[in-house]
């Protein structure tokens, strides 16, 4: 058996309104194999592709906390079809509900839900639930506890869900759920401005068991995400589609530096502020592109392909160029539709993918177009580096080392975008 991993997410400094400084924004995940739920299975695209993409499904690398290669490991919750979402609202001695329950519930769905609705063309019916719409009270004071970010099931954890357990289980079937949400009262702890606790356990087979299930896909959320910009009530809720990426396997893509090798091109680098989507090669790995809208640019010479834009529903979508068995760059297009709101250069975005890299250590990593521009936007907790990191028509991205040119020919009147890619 694998020791308990853990992964704290990265200090990030955000700019609002107010130049407000963010210290740091916790995020854990522990990656161990494991019996999961019963209605729950390893998250993979579904075998039996044609034998041209194989050299563009790079695979996941053991060992690695969340690696980005495919299939990804058992453990976590499937990410297709129906998945029903246990949600939990606790509070403690010390820190009683702030308002009602449902209040709470309220500031992530049915916004959540959406959101992967949009995200994932309607191949993920999340439907969220609260059998129990009063306040969970916790036998001791938050304190108590001693919660500490990224500490997954260790004695304070491990208390504070066995007490939860104990709580909801009259009323509560966890084996009926593919994943659990525990949204804590947000004055429970420190202020999110001040350090963010929202922390997610996947894939966990350590974790404590209720009704014969181990919740081993859990995610915590603390406080509220509001960085004083005045766009809480619309923004706010993203902290949530973002731990439960996790649930599903996904990584986090932000480094120590905040959102610098992937900015707001991703949720699961960005989830403050204003919306954003999946990277394309994200939406492969859950199963929500099929086989038949990615291009595998494996072979030497030059090809070209037509990508539509990735929030618009089928057609191609992504093209993808390996350099080994384990990484390789993926090609999509990038607008302002969708769950995408802040795009303000769409184009072709180019990034590489690395599955033998850690999560939070920057397994992917976008290619700016423009660098050092300072970008097209000031909107508050948007990178603004990367906002105008997509390629437009005419101009050409290169790997000179691995012998890589990807050019951007064209666009057409429908917004599709032909793209060149040469291997030498």
């Amino acid at each position: 058996m694998q020791r308990t991993r853990r992964h704290i997410r990265r200090p990030v400094a955000l700019a609002a309104a107010a130049a407000v400084a963010l210290a740091a924004l916790a995020s854990a995940s522990s990656t161990l194999p494991g019996p999961p739920p019963a209605s729950a299975g390893p998250v993979a695209t579904v075998p039996g592709d044609a034998a041209a993409l194989g050299p563009c499904r790079i695979a996941t690398t053991m060992g690695v906390q969340m690696s980005e290669g495919m299939p990804t490991a058992p453990g976590y919750a499937r990410s297709t079809g129906r998945v029903r979402a246990l949600n939990l609202m606790v509070d403690f001695p010390d820190a009683t509900g702030d308002g009602s329950a449902l209040d709470r519930y309220a500031e992530f769905f049915p916004q959540t839900a959406e959101w992967f609705s949009t995200s994932s063309y309607g191949r993920l019916h999340y439907h969220p639930e609260a059998p129990i719409p009063d306040w969970l009270r916790m036998p001791q004071p938050f304190s108590a506890y001693g919660i500490e970010r990224g500490s997954p099931y260790e004695p304070g954890y491990r208390g504070l869900v066995e007490d939860i357990v104990k709580a909801a289980d009259p009323k509560v079937d966890f084996s009926a759920y593919d994943l659990v949400n525990v949204l804590i009262t947000p004055n429970a702890g420190p202020s999110a401005l001040d350090t963010v606790l929202s922390v997610t356990f996947s894939g966990n087979d350590e974790a404590p068991y209720a009704d014969g299930v181990p919740l081993s896909n859990t995610s915590f959320v603390y406080s509220r995400q509001d960085d004083g910009s005045g766009t809480y009530a619309e923004t706010g809720y993203r902290v949530l589609p973002h731990e439960n990426g996790h649930v599903f396997g996904l990584p986090d893509l932000y480094t120590v530096d905040g959102g610098g090798t992937v900015g707001h091109w991703d949720i699961m680098s960005e989830d403050w502020g204003a919306n954003n989507d999946l990277l394309g090669w994200h939406k492969w790995k859950l199963g929500w592109l099929d086989n038949e809208q990615v291009r595998c640019a494996s072979r030497l010479g030059t090809s070209e392909y037509l990508l539509t834009p990735l929030a618009t529903e089928g057609g191609p979508k992504l093209a993808f160029a390996p350099l080994s068995e384990k990484s390789g760059y993926a090609v999509e297009v990038r607008t302002r539709d969708g769950n995408d709101e802040a795009v303000c250069e769409p184009g072709v975005l180019i990034y590489r993918v690395e599955s033998d890299v850690d999560t939070g250590h920057g397994p992917v990593t976008v290619a700016d177009s423009d660098q050092d521009s300072g970008g097209c936007t000031r909107r508050p907790n948007v990178h603004a580096e990367l906002s105008d990191a997509p390629y437009r028509p005419g101009e050409t991205f290169t790997d000179r080392t691995n012998g890589i040119r990807i050019t951007v020919v064209d666009e057409d009147e429908q917004g599709a975008y032909r793209v060149r890619i040469t291997r030498s």
